[in-house]
């Protein structure tokens, strides 16, 4: 049993992995997630935010290779993302095909492995009506808990408002970025965090707020979350500085800014940010080891 004045709870030490989102730049996490994989790192818990969800679920069905794989197969088809997509769905990611067709016919998501694995497995959305964040925990997989997945990775203009749970949710990366603080509250008291923004970065404010204005009209709270975004976000960073220097957890992020846009079909382009995700995964993997395995006794 550990204490922690973050924490505020006694608990045991759980160790955990928190995936922030950045839309294609997740496959520099998919990179590193998939030698964690390969390597046997078994967390006790994965919390995922966008593309951090999308690609982490993976870690739960065991299934290193399969975001690349499908990105990359689907890159250039209009029935997985893409103008047309977005002018006859409202989803630039086809919802329908990425989230309820793909796992099940054209890249197979090992469902028994997911709901056998006991990795606790989080994702996080935005509320519209309040611009606050919501935390699910995904434990089994069928139609309603695909569409958590996809709330989590649906951004604001280029997705419609996902309605699950009672909620209408959109992209978890608006009201809680990097949810460290969140899942130390959780009991995760170790964290290997995985940004996908490099060393010194600051997010500036959103350049499309005046389109934000207009498509969300009706969700004041949301409108200001968006508008506060850089704030929160820039606040994270400086409690994950704080945290890494304290020795509460371990960041992994890109040497330099990624060479890929929110939006890829370049194949290529793909391939090259998860390699740079894999050879920063093989860097750090044995770092990641000593980490995970120390006593929670010594923070």
């Amino acid at each position: 049993m550990v204490f922690h004045p973050h924490i505020r709870t006694f608990a045991p030490m759980k160790k955990g992995l928190v995936l922030e989102g950045g839309a294609m730049r997740g496959l520099f996490t998919a990179g590193i997630i998939d030698v964690m994989m390969e390597a046997g790192v078994e967390p006790d818990g994965l919390i995922g935010v966008s593309a951090g969800a999308a690609f982490g679920c993976n870690y739960k069905s065991r299934q290193p290779g399969r975001a690349i794989r499908y990105n990359k197969r689907f890159a250039k088809d209009s029935r997985y993302s893409g103008v047309k997509s977005f002018l006859l769905s409202g989803d630039y990611f086809n919802a329908q095909f990425g989230y309820h067709v793909v796992p099940f016919k054209y890249d197979l998501f090992d469902i028994p492995a997911f709901e056998q694995n006991p990795l606790t497995f989080t994702v996080v959305c935005t509320d519209v009506e309040t611009g606050k964040a919501v935390y699910h925990d995904i434990t089994h997989v069928d139609y309603d808990e695909l569409e958590w997945l996809r709330a989590s990775a649906s951004m604001p203009l280029a997705s419609k408002i996902v309605n699950v749970g009672g909620r209408q949710l959109l992209d978890g990366g608006v009201s809680d970025s990097i949810p460290l603080e969140y899942f130390e509250r959780q009991g995760y008291q170790r964290n290997v965090v995985i940004l996908t923004q490099p060393k010194g970065y600051q997010k500036e404010h959103n350049r499309l707020m005046p389109l934000m204005r207009v498509a969300l009209r009706k969700y004041p709270q949301m409108i200001k979350a968006m508008d506060e975004r850089h704030l929160m976000y820039n606040r994270q960073l400086d409690y994950v500085a704080k945290a890494e220097q304290e020795g509460r957890c371990l960041v992994i992020r890109p040497e330099a800014k990624l060479p890929i846009g929110h939006i890829s079909h370049d194949p290529d382009e793909m391939q090259r940010v998860y390699d740079i995700g894999r050879a920063a995964g093989e860097k750090h993997l044995s770092a990641i080891r000593r980490f995970l395995a120390k006593d929670g006794n010594n923070l």
